[in-house]
């Protein structure tokens, strides 16, 4: 899969968006059409709301299928900040987006090839193309520096 420069510039904006959260661990994600216009953003409300499925990705899935008034996102691009974890994978895949990027690696959950690739499984459909690492030290810094202050706090 090749990284171009617009997948860089939608890294760019979900990584602003991700950058002053408050509370939240700091993830964004937005979702793109074909031509790279910006359909939504969303970062992660999971603390906010008591929603264990308050991740930024899925808030983007809901924000996007309601602006479409259709659950199926085929030929739209998800940027996301961090690796999606297994359950928002499974939303991606649901979905039918047919791009996903995103930056920061997460090897612990991670679904997008770290510890499992829900992304890629061809047993589940259509597999969408997956471009991970795009700006990864740039989202890792965002995170790191997150959960740093938390443990200061």
């Amino acid at each position: 899969m090749l990284l171009t420069m617009l997948d860089e510039e939608m890294m760019k904006l979900a990584l602003r968006e991700a950058q002053d959260v408050g509370n939240e661990v700091p993830v964004a994600a937005a979702i793109f059409d074909e031509n790279g216009s910006l359909v939504c953003v969303e970062t992660n409300l999971r603390e906010s709301t008591s929603d264990v499925s308050g991740h930024a990705e899925v808030l983007a899935l809901k924000h996007a299928a309601r602006q479409f008034g259709d659950w199926r996102l085929e030929g739209l691009t998800l940027a996301v900040t961090l690796e999606p974890c297994v359950m928002c994978a499974g939303a991606i895949r649901e979905a039918r987006l047919s791009r996903v990027i995103f930056g920061a690696w997460d090897q612990k959950i991670g679904a997008g090839g770290s510890a499992y690739d829900i992304l890629r499984d061809t047993r589940l459909g259509r597999v969408p193309e997956v471009v991970g690492g795009v700006l990864a030290k740039e989202c890792s810094e965002v995170l790191g520096d997150f959960f740093q202050r938390r443990r200061l706090d």
